[in-house]
């Protein structure tokens, strides 16, 4: 911070009005006036709720105030919707002095809340109060100083923006020419595939049902009950929860080795897949996991590339369509699924065609991820900067 800047409380250069506590009974997800809750703050445009009951219009947000949720994480967006309601819990500042540049504050103003937030005991969620938001002090430059200020951070922050999304793009793009490949690899051009029973590939074993596995059986330590994230991200070494020697015997059946698939039956992962590994902990599937133990002249890796195919994904979504939990079908059902494989030569041969563009997609999502991750930095840099009285004009910046 400057020598030059003198350091005001928030409560000495604008207002803070706490939101409404609309009555629920009034509350509508098709119409009425939309009713910015916590949870609507960060997207700043859409509300999930709307109110269809009278109200003072005072609590009326309109495009451009700037909000701080009072629950969980501590931060000020603004809002950039129409028309909407301040509801309890969301507070707004306002009644700016001529003190200050409202959008000055709105850039600094979210380190404060951010150390408020991390000293903040709780319980379930943090709280924060419009009396310590108003007791924030921050350190003001002349008007003018501020203009200029909030001038260059909107200049570079709308360039930074560009250059994220750009690359975001590029990082979807890279993932779907993946997907593209995997999909055009199960294509058989010469029609000499056999179009097969998944059941007469693979051994199929669904994870136990009924109440078999309840939380009151696992143990400390001993057998390991693999779980769907085990599918979805292949962390294997990441384990919860343990059944002792007697459950083991009990459920042998469930038991997963090296080179078995498992795949999750439930939920927004229905279809992920993942190969056991060599060297995992002895242990068990779960209830919402399913075992695959493919037969003699199957690829294990041609399988499990297949099932994470866009053809694959679309077949079990179309089973699981209508359902509020979309489940997997029963495996009776699932046998009967047709796939086309070729003779085992050519499953090693697609297998590692596919792998090495997986490798060259990887290595480019990463040069990807890291650029959007410099970016971010960059953009707190410039923020850093401002709030140290040290921000030069963009061109100097980017220089």
């Amino acid at each position: 911070m400057s020598k030059k800047w003198e350091v005001k409380r928030l409560s000495d250069v604008l207002k803070i009005q706490n939101g409404y506590a609309f009555d629920s009974k009034s509350f509508s997800t098709e119409k009425g006036t939309p009713l910015i809750r916590i949870r609507d703050i960060k997207g700043g445009y859409e509300t999930e709720t709307r109110f269809i009951g009278s109200y003072d219009k005072k609590y009326e947000v309109k495009a451009g105030d700037f909000l701080i949720g009072m629950d969980g994480e501590f931060g000020c967006h603004e809002w950039k919707g129409g028309k909407a309601l301040l509801n309890q819990r969301v507070c707004r500042l306002q009644d700016f002095s001529d003190r200050i540049y409202p959008r000055f504050l709105f850039y600094g103003i979210n380190e404060y809340l951010k150390a408020i937030e991390d000293v903040t005991a709780f319980t379930t969620v943090k709280h924060i109060s419009s009396r310590q938001i108003e007791n924030i002090e921050i350190p003001l430059p002349a008007l003018q100083e501020q203009q200029r200020i909030v001038s260059t951070l909107d200049e570079a922050y709308a360039a930074i923006a560009k250059a994220i999304a750009n690359t975001e793009r590029n990082l979807q793009n890279a993932k779907e020419l993946f997907e593209s490949y995997l999909q055009a690899a199960f294509t058989n051009p010469l029609n000499d595939w056999k179009d097969t029973r998944w059941g007469d590939l693979c051994h199929f074993v669904r994870g136990p049902f009924g109440g078999s596995l309840k939380k009151s059986i696992f143990k400390k330590h001993g057998y390991v009950v693999y779980e769907q994230k085990h599918a979805i991200h292949d962390h294997f070494d990441q384990l919860r929860y343990f059944i002792d020697e007697a459950k083991f015997q009990e459920m042998r059946r469930f038991e997963v080795r090296p080179g078995d698939i498992i795949m999750s039956c439930s939920g927004v992962t229905l279809g992920r897949v993942a190969i056991v590994p060599e060297g995992i902990a002895p242990g068990i599937i779960n209830q919402a996991l399913l075992k695959l133990t493919p037969l003699k002249g199957v690829s294990t890796l041609y399988l499990k590339h297949w099932l994470r195919s866009r053809a694959f994904q679309n077949i079990i979504a179309k089973y699981s369509k209508g359902a509020a939990i979309p489940n997997v079908p029963s495996a009776r059902i699932l046998k009967e699924i047709l796939i086309p494989i070729p003779d085992l030569r050519r499953q090693n041969q697609i297998v590692e065609s596919i792998e090495l563009v997986s490798e060259e997609t990887k290595n480019l999502e990463s040069v990807f991820e890291k650029k959007i991750k410099a970016l971010g930095e960059l953009r707190r840099a410039f923020l850093q900067n401002a709030f140290n009285g040290q921000l030069e004009p963009l061109e100097k910046q980017l220089a």
